[in-house]
């Protein structure tokens, strides 16, 4: 495995709600998935996998297998929010071609406490988990219900995209701690200002 692109400068965010949101947030604020090893850290940190998955055979090819895909969901999400004209081109089939793959089955085994753990019968390959990727955005794009909790940051030059939850669904922000703790210290500044003056 040729480990290109090490750790992320900004750590990898699985805050969305979804995987194949989450996928889209390894675009912001820079590239994250330069490289075998961060797709590796990217994989084992979204789920995608158990912990512990070795995931040495992971080939250079694989990045951009995610990076296109998640140009397509992406495409197709920004259509959701009415973001995107012209509709779903030919994006809509790449996403449901890469759904047809055959993902590695997980298995339970017996842990080493005695207790039943989660594994992979063999080594996840790359268009098996670009499947799961994919599967999980047709579901949401297919979901009355997840489709229409899909909300846009309202953060300041943010492009992050979630599914709100929140009671009420009210959340505004991708995240609390980032662009809602941004958006308060820029409205206490404002406050400040406006004081002084």
């Amino acid at each position: 495995m040729a480990l290109g692109g090490g750790t992320p400068a900004y750590p990898l965010r699985f805050d969305a709600g979804r995987v194949c949101l989450d996928l889209l947030a390894t675009r912001h604020p820079g590239e994250r998935l330069d490289g075998v090893g961060a797709l590796c850290a990217w994989i084992t940190g979204s789920g995608l996998v158990p912990d512990g998955t070795p995931l040495g055979h992971a080939e250079v090819s694989w990045p951009a297998a995610f990076r296109e895909l998640r140009e397509d969901i992406g495409h197709l999400v920004r259509v959701l929010l009415g973001g995107e004209a012209g509709g779903y081109g030919g994006a809509l089939a790449r996403v449901n071609e890469a759904a047809r793959a055959v993902p590695t089955a997980p298995v339970a085994v017996t842990g080493e406490d005695g207790g039943l753990v989660r594994e992979l019968a063999g080594p996840p390959g790359c268009a098996g988990l670009l499947a799961v990727v994919a599967r999980d955005a047709v579901e949401l794009l297919t979901d009355p219900v997840a489709r229409a909790s899909v909300r846009q940051c309202a953060g300041d030059d943010c492009p992050l995209v979630y599914l709100d939850t929140s009671r009420g669904r009210r959340r505004r922000w991708c995240s609390s701690e980032v662009c809602g703790n941004r958006e308060r210290v820029a409205r206490h500044r404002r406050r400040a200002a406006v004081a002084r003056a």
